[in-house]
């Protein structure tokens, strides 16, 4: 996971395992970042280690040395020149998506006679349902899939969706699920 604070401001950005899309939470910390002379953190860390630092009862957490971050790590999206983009459905049409997407792909998968039933197969199908879009918007359903997986997506909890440069970025007040597009922002082109 990737980790920048900046007074009381800490940003926790991290890439859920199968679904091609950055995690993120924010969090206010009790009392500005601070480090001896740094006063902002920008460091990649093992997941596994800084979970374990965190004190609940406490409420601290050590942040642990820094490791060598996976490619994701050095491509977050902007801090800013969010806009918001319309067209998102209802929480609960999202919600439903989502399962007919499950169950689409459990049909699908359960349909294949075993000697087809690979693990290249599995993906393909998948890439097929989580890579449509949802509704009037340029949203893959898979941002959608791993916010409801992370637990963000709640009950009458308002959604948002944004916009910003080659970016879309799905908000819930519980934390967002942001994913990069092919283009390169407005122009909209790729470089192969």
């Amino acid at each position: 996971m990737r980790l920048q604070a900046a007074g009381t401001a800490l940003a926790v950005f991290g890439r859920p395992p199968s679904f091609e899309v950055l995690a993120i939470r924010a969090v206010r910390l009790a009392k500005p970042y601070e480090n001896g002379l740094d006063v902002t953190l920008d460091v990649t860390v093992s997941a596994g280690e800084f979970l374990e630092s965190v004190d609940e009862k406490g409420a601290t957490a050590v942040v642990p040395d820094a490791v060598t971050g996976p490619p994701w790590a050095g491509v977050l999206p902007p801090r800013g020149g969010w806009r918001p983009e319309p067209g998102l459905p209802a929480p609960d049409a999202l919600r439903s998506l989502v399962a007919a997407g499950v169950a689409e792909f459990r049909s699908r998968t359960q349909e294949l006679p075993s000697e087809r039933r690979t693990r290249a197969e599995l993906d393909r199908i998948g890439r097929d349902i989580w890579s449509r879009t949802v509704g009037d918007t340029r949203l893959p359903v898979r941002v959608v899939h791993a916010a409801q997986s992370l637990g963000f997506l709640r009950p009458g909890a308002p959604l948002a969706l944004f916009s910003s440069g080659a970016w879309l970025r799905l908000r819930t007040p519980f934390g967002s699920v942001a994913v990069r597009r092919a283009g390169l922002g407005a122009l909209d082109v790729s470089v192969r």
